[in-house]
């Protein structure tokens, strides 16, 4: 407690140091007042709200419209957590004090803590049921280690400091997409953002965690691409900076690598989707059908849609649904 503290007070004394050193542009960002959702009359939608929809309109609607949530833990979702919270206070350390400093930081144990808390509210939440072994969250945790060592070790690779300055770790975004719909707000947290000040440029990036990495098909996902195009869209409206000035980047972390592999196998891939104003173009498109289906115009109060929402039943869309055996609700994903 008292190390995390000291490294605290350090991190507050370096940033006081080179707030004087950091562009202008990077200050407007940070020092931006945080814009507030009015939950008396307007609604959020999120990447995650719009996924949903997008693969079946009545899950989104059980979930949101309806608030029939169902709640179901994973070992999956407290490692991914855990990982992201311990990566980026690495990256926080490394560009706001120092990289010998960040390399001090018992990360190690910082994730097993993270994973430890983590777990422990997905337990309460689960209503005091286990929903993993010990084995398998050790298993997890090792998994971790690998591959923060793997990236500790080429630090100067993903993380160089010339020229480059961290924006912010969890840059909130609020706005809203369609002009005609003033009270529908897209939300979202962008995971890390930087600032290459030679080609003022900006990167965001979204840390993803999988078990062996994606594939072709994985990458070609137009609706996982639309995350990070969304993104950019919505950070360059909410911070007047031209699309063209900022790049965007899947950070993707594998948990396992092929042993029997004939190359050497990599803990971490990085992929930029294409962002350009056809597939941006394409992203909007989509949010706004979203919009549309799901709310109604109005100059007060938002409001959704009354109208019925019908199941879109597919291995796809039902494998990883909470209602896929709930008759009362739904049920079609029983037998797929």
């Amino acid at each position: 407690m008292l190390a995390s503290l000291a490294l605290k007070k350090e991190i507050n004394y370096k940033k006081n140091i080179m707030a004087k050193k950091i562009p202008n542009v990077v200050k407007g960002i940070q020092e931006s007042p945080k814009r507030e959702l009015n939950y008396a009359y307007q609604k959020n939608i999120s990447y995650s709200q719009y996924s949903m929809w997008k693969k079946c309109p009545k899950q989104w609607s059980l979930q949101y419209r309806e608030g029939n949530k169902k709640y179901i833990p994973s070992i999956h979702t407290v490692f991914g957590k855990a990982f992201h919270e311990t990566l980026q206070h690495y990256i926080e350390v490394t560009y706001n004090v120092s990289g010998a400093e960040a390399d001090r930081v018992d990360i190690e144990g910082m994730l097993k803590d993270k994973l430890r808390e983590h777990y422990k509210d997905e337990y309460t939440k689960n209503k005091s049921q286990h929903f993993t072994t010990p084995g398998e969250l050790g298993e997890f945790y090792n998994d971790g280690v690998e591959i923060l060592e793997f990236i500790k070790k080429r630090k100067g690779q993903f993380y160089t400091k010339r020229g480059w300055y961290l924006v912010g770790i969890e840059t909130p975004i609020l706005c809203p997409p369609n002009s005609e719909y003033p009270n529908v707000l897209y939300m979202g947290y962008l995971d890390v953002v930087f600032y290459h000040e030679p080609t003022n440029t900006f990167k965001i990036i979204d840390i993803k965690t999988s078990t062996k990495g994606w594939n072709d098909y994985t990458k070609k996902d137009e609706e996982k691409q639309f995350q990070l195009i969304l993104y950019k869209n919505y950070f360059a409206k909410q911070y007047n900076i031209p699309k063209e000035n900022i790049e965007i980047e899947f950070f993707i972390v594998k948990r396992k690598i092929y042993e029997n592999s004939q190359f050497p196998q990599r803990r971490v891939q990085e992929f930029s989707p294409p962002s350009g104003k056809i597939k941006t173009s394409r992203a909007v498109k989509s949010i706004n059908e979203f919009i549309n289906d799901c709310f109604i115009k109005t100059d007060g109060k938002q409001e959704y849609t009354t109208k019925e929402m019908l199941p879109q039943a597919s291995r796809n869309s039902c494998f990883f649904c909470n209602y896929k055996k709930d008759d009362e609700l739904c049920g079609l994903g029983a037998c797929l």
